[in-house]
């Protein structure tokens, strides 16, 4: 019900209570009136009869005083009137019944009288021979008083009309300046916080719109406050205070999520890197002179590694950093720690080291499940060799030996990418992403891609993902798995919408970006809603052409969501601007989420409070074990996805299944 309507009720329902009560006192004032009015005529009636009566009661002459009443009582002005003698015996009784024609029977019920007695002595001679009795009759007075309340409701009605009339324009105009109100009140449930500049002249309003104004200003800082919390939480259990990097925690956590993540095929790198004489230059220069060193190369590398696709950069303690590099084989690894030494070394010439030998660099490749443990001990062997070897010297060396089961060089990689895209060989799974609050049914289904090695092994995404977008071909790849999705059926999917992982890299493709909306234009009615998503760590370095795209899809009747929320360390604000349909909180902290004490535990409270107050739903992935399952429940998460829920299945084999 618009404000228009309820206050134009409640003037009315004022109005009419206004009325009624008015109404109800004029009416008690009238019967009141009326009433002394009868009493005052019943008491003169009495006296009046009483010294009439008395001369013939001297003797008595009965007849004679039966005829003086009979005339008075015909009149119809009374009810009753009675002559008793000083025995109290009734000599003379007359009664009128009570009947009054043209008043409703309601009227007589609702409204009582209560007929005023009156009585006065009747002499004889010195002596009193008896008392007279008069009673008045109501009929008139509710006669005189139903007439009143008819003009009364008659007049209220009237003026009610008016009032109507009259004050339904006037509120219209008195509403309009609410309009804007309102928008500033949807722009708050947008989270849109916009302050009004022209304030209304009217008083009260004004001050509404001031009062609705520092509310905005509120809620903004409100926001703010829980991006900032979160922010702090993360920071605090993950994040390195000097360099703003990642610590070892936060390193463990994503190299043992990549490890973990069910993958029969597990392959990557590992770097160690050391800073040269930071005790020396502690003692040498001071410690501030050591945090800017610190700071610098932590500057450097971050630089280097930045375009490294699912790249893990953190700082370990004192002059020691790490670099994981999943997905990547043993020369790649070679060529980063090549160029991470050389841009180490270049800090000489700022005269931030004290010597010329700045640092060293060892790692590890493996292709084979193992841990963290393992790739640091590895790491730190193979980088007390390269100390051996000379002056900024840098070594990679293989951690383990296996069997040729995964391409190893780019040329075997670029072949196999290139027959995928040729042959569109690209196989789909799906698992379903569940409704917390109800896990019956289905948010939606995410679609993974994998292709075909050379010995026929389905390779993840994660494995050639990076590869396809260093060789240009990941819009190719992209095209391939979306229109695989289109062509499900939603009757046979069993659900309306599905989730596709899609490169930002391919999104900044203009001839890509233009198929995929015209193609989602003319998508048939049978086929599914897409749900694009987007790794974090790549929308935030494209925030415009995310923003973009996310508003054409929606357009469309589409969505478009962030995977892996977390693995950064970007600033949370720029969620007021994208306002994704969900988030989905990398497994990274999922993994790690055990017990209500975690910094995981408060860090997913935290963020979940921030979204819900911009309406983004929050997705927990990577969901395994059943105490991760009791643990978010605890967190008013929206929906779950994970092995605990069900395991990726492919298509054909989900459809066999289900029928």
């Amino acid at each position: 019900m618009t404000l228009y309507r309820q206050l134009f009720i409640f003037t009315f329902i004022l109005f009419l209570l206004l009325c009624t009560g008015t109404w109800i006192a004029q009416l008690n004032s009238t019967r009141n009136f009326l009433t002394h009015q009868m009493a005052s005529h019943s008491q003169d009636t009495a006296t009046s009869l009483g010294l009439s009566l008395s001369p013939y009661m001297e003797q008595p002459d009965l007849p004679a005083v039966e005829t003086i009443i009979n005339a008075v009582f015909d009149s119809g002005y009374y009810r009753t009137i009675r002559l008793v003698d000083m025995k109290d015996r009734v000599l003379i009784d007359r009664t009128l019944d009570l009947h009054i024609e043209g008043i409703p029977q309601w009227f007589t019920s609702t409204i009582k009288f209560i007929s005023p007695k009156s009585s006065a002595m009747v002499l004889g001679g010195w002596y009193q021979t008896g008392t007279i009795e008069v009673e008045s009759h109501p009929g008139y007075a509710y006669k005189t008083l139903w007439e009143t309340g008819a003009n009364t409701s008659l007049w209220f009605f009237l003026m009610g009309a008016l009032v109507i009339t009259v004050g339904g324009m006037g509120l219209r105009l008195l509403l309009k300046p609410l309009v804007c109100i309102e928008h500033q009140a949807n722009n708050i449930c947008e989270r849109q916080y916009d302050q009004q500049e022209t304030l209304p002249r009217t008083r009260e309003l004004r001050r509404v719109v001031e009062a609705m104004n520092r509310m905005s200003e509120k809620v903004k800082d409100m926001f703010n406050e829980q991006m900032a919390t979160a922010e702090r939480l993360r920071e605090n259990a993950y994040s390195d205070p000097l360099t703003g990097l990642g610590n070892r925690r936060y390193l463990e956590r994503q190299i043992t999520t990549r490890l973990n993540r069910g993958d029969n095929r597990t392959k990557g790198a590992f770097l160690l890197l050391e800073l040269k004489d930071l005790h020396n230059l502690n003692q040498q220069r001071g410690f501030q002179a050591g945090d800017i060193f610190i700071q610098k190369a932590g500057d450097a590398l971050q630089q280097t590694t930045m375009h490294i696709a699912n790249g893990t950069l953190a700082r370990l303690n004192g002059g020691n950093f790490a670099i994981f590099l999943p997905d990547t084989h043993l020369e790649e690894a070679q060529a980063v720690a090549k160029t991470v030494t050389r841009n180490l070394v270049k800090l000489a010439a700022e005269s931030l080291a004290l010597s010329n030998n700045v640092s060293h660099t060892g790692g590890v490749s493996f292709d084979q499940q193992t841990d963290f443990t393992q790739l640091l001990s590895g790491a730190d062997i193979v980088l007390r060799s390269a100390q051996q070897d000379g002056e900024n010297r840098w070594r990679v060396e293989a951690l383990t030996k296996s069997q040729r089961t995964v391409p190893q060089n780019q040329q075997e990689w670029k072949d196999i990418l290139t027959k995928a895209i040729t042959d569109k060989d690209i196989v789909l799974l799906y698992q379903k992403v569940v409704p917390f609050k109800k896990q019956t049914d289905t948010f939606h289904h995410e679609v993974f891609s994998r292709i075909r090695s050379e010995s026929g092994t389905l390779l993840s995404a994660g494995m050639f993902v990076p590869l396809a977008i260093r060789f240009e071909m990941i819009a190719l790849l992209d095209k391939i798995v979306i229109e695989q999705a289109m062509n499900r059926p939603v009757e046979t999917l069993g659900v309306e919408k599905v989730a596709v992982n899609v490169s930002t890299a391919s999104l900044c493709d203009e001839i890509f970006r233009n198929w995929l909306l015209k193609s989602l234009q003319k998508l048939r009615p049978t086929a599914p809603r897409l749900i694009f998503e987007f790794a974090e760590y790549s929308a935030v370095q494209n925030l415009s052409v995310i923003q973009k795209f996310g508003n054409q899809v929606h357009q469309l009747g589409h969505g478009y969501a962030l995977d892996h929320f977390g693995q950064g360390f970007s600033n949370f604000g720029y969620l007021k601007s994208l306002r994704p349909d969900y988030i989905k909180i990398d497994r990274a902290y999922t993994d790690e989420l055990q017990t209500q004490d975690s910094d995981s535990y408060f860090f997913i409270a935290s963020l979940i409070n921030a979204a819900h107050s911009l309406d983004i739903q929050v997705i927990a992935e990577g969901v395994e074990t059943e105490i991760q399952f009791n643990l978010l429940k605890q967190l008013n998460i929206d929906g779950v996805q994970g092995f605990f829920i069900e395991r990726p299945w492919p298509f054909n084999k989900r459809m066999h299944a289900k029928r």
